[in-house]
């Protein structure tokens, strides 16, 4: 590893940024402190890590708000009103992390944890900066200006917390260098949408859990996921109301695309957390109940815009992701055995994981009433 530690760095802090452009702009001021390994970590794309993306921004651009005119507005103004600004930073609630005495494993899975969590969230920043940069239609810019503020914000507050292990990841070399992932806007919407809201779904979830249970807080950063899953949950409404302006993309033959999404988000976050046992076991959560636990959630918010929840208590459900995460194990053995009998391994749980995939899909779905309004609250 090449890490410097930036002790003396005093520059404007990312957390002060109004923009996004300021806040990458600081960020490319302390890209001398990148570290290779971070940041090639950030560069891998699989199957279960964050991925970068476009669409049609043109098409994006032509969305036409005025029938969730009253809803947008309040979100805008409420975005716009800025609460979180200059709160993504340490201060005296940061306590000192021993990072050279944490236990390997742990430590190894965290900073996955978190080099994977800021690879998330700028990837988010770079498809918000681009339909701001690209856009004319005023609605529909600032909204995306604003989201890529605050996910700079979060990149570069996860980056401060990886600078104290001696870590750090490019943010402009990503930006420059990662694949970027076509998608056209209805895929871009259930995607995007459903990620915000799992987000806030598994922060508040972490964090409720860490208010009744402080000892298991085994670094600072969880202090500041109340504020942090707030955020991911405007940016979830604002896809909510993004989708409310055209009822064909909730309707008709675009359910099976939403049922496929729930599936997919569902299925890889339960993947890749079993993936993190020494994560789990330090915060003192159990993994499938905590997948449970975020399911739940998100299918109740998703009720704002999805005519469908996944049955989530299908007595194949359970079965069929413990198939998934198995079959995974199979693939990551296969490829680091290597040779013929690694590649046999791998395909042998390729398939099985594509059939675990179909058992989840095939599950018959819930349906309801969507209601008028999509505006929610976070409550949880």
């Amino acid at each position: 590893m090449n890490a410097q530690n930036p002790q003396g760095y005093t520059g404007k802090h990312t957390a002060d940024a109004t923009t996004v452009e300021e806040g990458l702009a600081i960020q490319e001021k302390q890209a001398k402190f990148d570290d290779d390994f971070a940041t090639e970590t950030a560069m891998q794309n699989t199957l279960l890590t964050p991925r970068f993306y476009t669409t049609d921004f043109d098409e994006l651009d032509a969305i036409d708000v005025s029938s969730v005119r009253d809803d947008w507005d309040k979100l805008i103004a409420q975005m716009v009103s800025d609460p979180n600004k200059g709160h993504f930073k340490k201060n005296e609630d940061w306590d000192h992390v021993d990072w050279d005495g944490m236990e390997p494993q742990l430590k190894k899975e965290f900073i996955d944890f978190l080099i994977s969590s800021c690879t998330a969230e700028f990837s988010g920043c770079v498809l918000y900066k681009e339909m701001k940069r690209r856009g004319a239609n005023k609605d529909i810019t600032q909204l995306f200006q604003l989201m890529a503020r605050d996910e700079a914000r979060h990149a570069g507050f996860i980056n401060d917390a990886l600078r104290e292990a001696g870590l750090r990841v490019n943010l402009g070399f990503l930006t420059q260098s990662k694949k970027y992932t076509y998608f056209r806007p209805k895929f871009i919407y259930y995607a995007t949408y459903l990620s915000e809201k799992i987000g806030y779904a598994r922060y508040i979830t972490i964090f409720r859990h860490l208010e009744a249970n402080p000892e298991h807080r085994f670094h600072p950063i969880f202090k500041w996921f109340e504020e942090w899953c707030n955020d991911e949950f405007s940016h979830g409404e604002a896809f909510a109301l993004l989708m409310k302006t055209d009822p064909k993309l909730t309707s008709g033959g675009n359910v099976w695309w939403i049922k496929f999404f729930l599936t997919a988000v569902y299925a890889t976050m339960y993947v890749r957390d079993h993936q993190r046992p020494a994560f789990h076991a330090a915060l003192g959560v159990d993994p499938d109940w905590y997948a449970h636990e975020v399911f739940t959630k998100t299918s109740k918010l998703s009720e704002q815009i999805f005519p469908i929840t996944l049955d989530i208590d299908h007595p194949r459900w359970q079965r069929s992701l413990e198939r998934l995460h198995r079959a995974n194990v199979a693939i990551a053995e296969g490829k680091a055995a290597g040779g013929l009998s690694g590649k046999l391994k791998q395909m042998g749980g390729s398939i099985r994981a594509a059939l675990a995939f179909v058992s989840l899909y095939t599950i018959p779905a819930n349906r309801h009433l969507v209601p008028d309004s999509t505006r929610l609250e976070p409550v949880y």
